[in-house]
């Protein structure tokens, strides 16, 4: 502070100065006029300038007064009683002028800290409202409150089984321990008191702040759950409660928003459940149907070419329901989180390879288009992407016209590998395509077919992402759907395999 009252005081006496010269220059002026133009000059540094230096200002301005204007000048005698009376009330009202304006100038500056805060905390408020993530919410929480209030050092502490978990928010690490921590979630516990002089709520570690360090407790109504941890000198007390309570809304509200996904994830399940029977029971049931019935007639007495008819149905039937079973368990295992990666060094023509020979069944007799490259490899699990590349050509299969075209071109570049799977039937409903790769959900055109479940986008988005990648879809301007599959991973020419 001392330094920082050097300028104003040093501003103060070159004006001081100034005005005595020019006022020396001017004959005839009378010593009423010298007070008020000093005077005036005494109140411009008090309203720039903290109260000492509007004081120190009105004694340079009256010793001035008396040695340069009243009589005898040169001296600080004064003769006549009269300018006895004269310079003490200057002086007087200097000194009660110099504090009445900085009291007033104080005041203005509490008024704006106080709107600072108000809109610090505004904003603090709407960055809690606007998170939905729980996962690393109390984190987020105390980077808020430190980039909120500039803070370097700020931590949100919290109790639990295994001790104290504590979250820092600042540039800086507060130094704490689990003694001081355990000591002030007691003091907490106690009954909640408020000194509306001091503006004090109890159970702040106020009269003894453990090494530069206040520890103020995060209530949920009178239930102390934890501390807000900040430097001493960072906010004042009144912020600092503020702070807290906004600070503990929002971690009731991360508690509040990880029961409700709990909650969501239980219903899902259930509804998992419901939606798998009711969906598979027809799908299931089918192909047991036919199988039961082509066995039947197998053990009959039937022409070789029947004979063969009805065998190759039932094995139709049996690598369907094969299929189907498969689709259970992949989807199954996504939602475990049970699928483990096997990354390999291949080629895009061996994923396009593996994914054509897992899905011959649905493109027998299909006319295909097949451009991929095997100059370059990639590393990545091909196991899972050639199941999900099965996936998209199987759905193209089934939802184009047998007699159109179904084009398939994968390439390796130095961001991955990119497949895309493009056929020339009726495209994707814009408005479905928000929906298309939700599990179980069958379009408009799905709902007319005899055979799917509305799995396999889904079984296809989860593999991919297990495998690091992602899936889109869109509709192609000549009509059709286009779906693209890109995997990053590490790219090395094909001849280094040699």
């Amino acid at each position: 502070m001392v330094r920082a009252d050097l300028l104003p005081a040093s501003v103060s006496l070159a004006t001081l100065a100034a005005a005595t010269v020019a006022m020396r220059a001017v004959p005839g002026l009378s010593p009423t006029t010298v007070a008020l133009v000093l005077l005036l000059v005494v109140l411009g540094t008090a309203t720039r300038a903290r109260l000492p230096v509007a004081i120190g200002a009105s004694i340079a301005a009256m010793l001035s007064f008396n040695f340069f204007f009243l009589p005898p000048v040169g001296t600080l005698t004064i003769a006549d009683p009269e300018n006895w009376v004269a310079l003490i009330a200057f002086l007087v009202v200097s000194v009660l002028a110099s504090h009445l304006s900085t009291a007033v100038r104080s005041r203005a500056d509490e008024a704006v800290a106080r709107r600072n805060e108000v809109t610090r905390l505004f904003d603090l408020s709407r960055d809690v409202l606007l998170a939905t993530e729980t996962t690393g919410a109390v984190d987020a929480l105390a980077a808020h409150v430190a980039r909120r209030f500039e803070l370097t050092a700020v931590a949100i502490c919290l109790p639990g089984a295994g001790g104290w978990t504590i979250h820092q928010g600042g540039t800086e690490p507060l130094p704490l321990d689990t003694a001081s921590l355990d000591a002030a979630l007691v003091r907490a516990q106690g009954v909640l008191e408020s000194n509306a002089r001091r503006r004090d709520r109890g159970g702040r570690a106020a009269d003894g702040p453990d090494r530069g360090v206040w520890l103020v407790p995060l209530r949920h109504g009178t239930k102390a759950v934890g501390l807000l941890a900040t430097a001493s000198a960072a906010l004042d007390t009144s912020a600092l409660d503020a702070v807290a309570g906004v600070v503990a809304i929002a971690i009731e509200r991360a508690q509040l928003l990880a029961e409700r996904d709990a909650t969501e994830q239980v219903r899902q399940r259930a509804d998992l459940a419901s939606t798998l029977l009711a969906s598979l029971s027809h799908d299931l049931r089918t192909p047991l149907t036919a199988i039961g019935v082509a066995v039947a007639n197998l053990a009959r007495a039937l022409p070789a070419d029947e004979r063969r008819a009805q065998s190759d149905a039932a094995v139709a039937e049996v690598g369907r329901l094969t299929r189907l079973v498969q689709d259970i368990l992949d989807m199954a295992r996504i939602d475990a989180g049970a699928i483990a990666l096997d990354r390999q060094w291949v080629a895009a023509s061996d994923i396009v390879d593996a994914a054509l020979a897992h899905v011959r069944h649905a493109l027998s007799g299909r006319a295909l288009q097949i451009d991929a490259g095997d100059a370059l490899e990639v590393e990545l699990d091909p196991r899972l992407v050639s199941a999900a590349l099965a996936h998209l050509l199987e759905n193209a299969a089934q939802y184009s016209p047998s007699d159109r075209l179904i084009a398939v071109a994968a390439r390796i570049d130095r961001d991955g590998l990119h497949v895309c799977v493009t056929d020339q039937g009726p495209g994707l409903d814009p408005g479905e395509l928000e929906h298309l790769f939700e599990r179980f959900y069958r379009g408009a055109a799905g709902r007319r077919s005899a055979f799917g479940t509305g799995m396999g986008l889904s079984i296809t988005r989860g593999l991919l992402a297990a495998a690091g990648g992602r899936v889109r879809a869109e509709n192609m301007a000549s009509g059709g759907a286009r779906f693209s599959i890109h995997v990053p991973g590490p790219v090395r020419p094909a001849t280094v395999a040699q």
